[in-house]
């Protein structure tokens, strides 16, 4: 169960220059949609304008356009919330993950054992999108995340799993990237990725100790699907309940053996 900051102000500022081959009037349309979907509310064009730093009457004419083909839809006090075309493509988005529901079984008896929240997560840009979520029976917190919910790669347990289980090529273009995205945090992001790096290839799995909060104590392991894509596993909860002497000396080892059945049964081992 760990948490990433979702609306830090600027991270979905987009400045006048897009790529060679990028279509900015779609770019901006695109980021207004994920900017509503991290909001938890309605907004306004005053707002989204602010938020994403594109002007109020370019912004006007995406909403318009956007709340026309379905994408968007407008509330009673003239705000505007994510509408039901986006419903349709992230079942369509999740259905593409059949893996899910052959690791569902495993990953709820993963859950039940440890009396942790379970999270898959796949990669989008600097963060482990959540695309399935499981709670133990005998949870006596509900855990605020959910499909859809991202985790930082850079500080969570399961963003380091993922990292540290890249081919070497791709691991290296993914710190460069976080490096890039670290500004002035970069010699301590750098600490904590090196450390992970040494803790996966030690336990075969990475943790988190209160880093994101301090009565949140979790583990993260990787996992590979059938096709060779790569999956990320947050196993967490509260601190009280998960000590580090349990989390390390049996979940940990218990989400490795969960892995392997995953696998096994996939064909992969």
């Amino acid at each position: 169960m760990e948490q990433s900051s979702t609306e830090e102000k600027g991270s979905f500022m987009l400045g006048s220059e897009t790529g060679r081959d990028e279509v900015s009037a779609l770019a901006r349309g695109l980021a207004l949609l994920r900017l509503l979907g991290d909001a938890g509310m309605p907004l306004s064009n005053r707002d989204l304008a602010e938020r994403a730093g594109i002007p109020k009457a370019t912004v006007s004419r995406l909403t318009t356009t956007l709340h026309a083909a379905g994408f968007l839809r407008l509330t009673a006090d003239e705000r505007f919330a994510l509408g039901p075309a986006t419903l349709q493509l992230g079942n369509a988005f999740l259905r593409s993950y059949d893996f899910r529901q052959e690791a569902r079984q495993h990953l709820a008896e993963l859950a039940e054992s440890s009396g942790a929240n379970v999270h898959l997560g796949v990669r989008d840009g600097l963060d482990i999108l959540l695309i399935d979520t499981i709670r133990p029976r005998t949870a006596l917190i509900v855990s605020m995340m959910d499909v859809g919910s991202r985790m930082k790669i850079a500080t969570s347990a399961v963003g380091r799993a993922y990292y540290a289980s890249l081919p070497p090529d791709q691991q290296a273009a993914l710190r460069e990237e976080i490096r890039a995205g670290s500004g002035e945090q970069w010699p301590q992001v750098q600490g904590r990725l090196d450390a992970a790096l040494e803790e996966y290839a030690q336990a075969g799995f990475c943790s988190s100790f209160g880093e994101w909060h301090p009565d949140i104590h979790a583990v993260g392991f990787s996992l590979r699907g059938p096709r060779g894509e790569l999956y990320g596993v947050s196993v967490g909860g509260p601190a009280y309940l998960l000590t580090r002497d349990l989390l390390l000396d049996y979940v940990g080892p218990r989400a490795l053996e969960t892995r392997r059945a995953i696998e096994n049964e996939a064909g992969l081992a």
